[in-house]
């Protein structure tokens, strides 16, 4: 199986010709997600007719203190907001919040927003209520959301935010936030590492050798943590003529930043979204 030439890039907003059910049939993608969360990605990649590796480079696991969390749960009545930015950061807080002895009742009077329908998703299959997911997952789109859900940038003041979410994470929604006069509270809820147990010599061998059509990235994190498997700040050499699927524009930034051009993006910014835009991005192709 050849990789493919002359790769084309940009976003994919409309959907392909209808070229068959099983548009990634003879094609092999490669998954960097986390092994806890690619099952539904795996199986809608396979449901399109593509052979999957899954090559996990980040792996979910506790944060090396539960101080501030816990700290956050036993004052949860001081929050007028609690921002969820991932199912990762729903099911590592309520599981906190069950050990400490706390029922999910407790989050009622709390207005809850959340990033991504992943993210909703899991809030509501906690009986959780959800009181705003912005239309634009990143944490501009979000700042945008919040200010119009409250009816103006001064609204803001004064509120109390609460954000558990990954150790590492980008601080422009925080910051934004307290520059409108809000107090936020950024607590770890968990962290993202690397496997220990990746198999590197079996997925380069694939990757050389030409075996591999299109490498999927789902988070910043997947993408540095891949370079850093290979231990290089540049993954262009390694990646030449294998489209690169990311699914949004802040993982894109980051591959930009280890030398990757995106091929395939989707606008909607979930897994579900992304496996499309990659069926229809190798539906047209020749």
């Amino acid at each position: 199986m050849k990789r493919n030439e002359g790769l084309r890039t940009g976003k994919v907003n409309e959907a392909a010709p209808n070229e068959g059910a099983r548009p990634l049939e003879g094609r092999t993608i490669l998954v960097t997600r986390a092994e806890t969360q690619a099952r539904e990605f795996v199986a809608e990649l396979e449901r399109r007719g593509a052979r999957v590796i899954h090559c996990p480079v980040i792996e979910i696991v506790p944060p090396e203190s539960y101080d501030l969390l816990d700290e956050a749960i036993e004052n949860l009545y001081g929050y007028d907001w609690l921002i969820f930015t991932s199912a990762n950061g729903v099911r590592s807080f309520l599981q906190r919040l069950t050990a400490l002895g706390h029922e999910t009742s407790a989050l009622e009077e709390v207005r809850i927003c959340a990033i991504g329908k992943a993210t909703a998703k899991s809030l509501i299959e906690h009986r959780l209520h959800v009181d705003l997911v912005p239309e634009k997952f990143t944490a501009e789109g979000v700042f945008a959301a919040l200010e119009a859900y409250v009816g103006g940038r001064d609204r803001l003041r004064g509120l109390v935010f609460l954000i558990p979410r990954a150790a590492v994470a980008r601080d422009y929604l925080p910051k934004a936030l307290e520059e409108a006069g809000a107090r936020v509270d950024v607590v770890p809820a968990y962290r993202t590492v690397r496997p220990q147990t990746t198999d590197r010599a079996r997925i380069e061998a694939l990757l050389i050798g030409g075996s591999v059509d299109c490498v999927t990235f789902t988070s910043s994190s997947t993408v540095a943590n891949f370079a850093q498997l290979f231990d290089t700040n540049d993954l262009g050499p390694l990646l030449t003529g294998v489209a690169i699927a990311c699914i949004g524009e802040i993982t894109a930034r980051t591959a930009a930043e280890y030398g990757l051009q995106t091929h395939i993006q989707p606008t909607e910014y979930t897994t579900a979204a992304l496996a499309q835009a990659i069926a229809d991005y190798f539906a047209r192709q020749p």
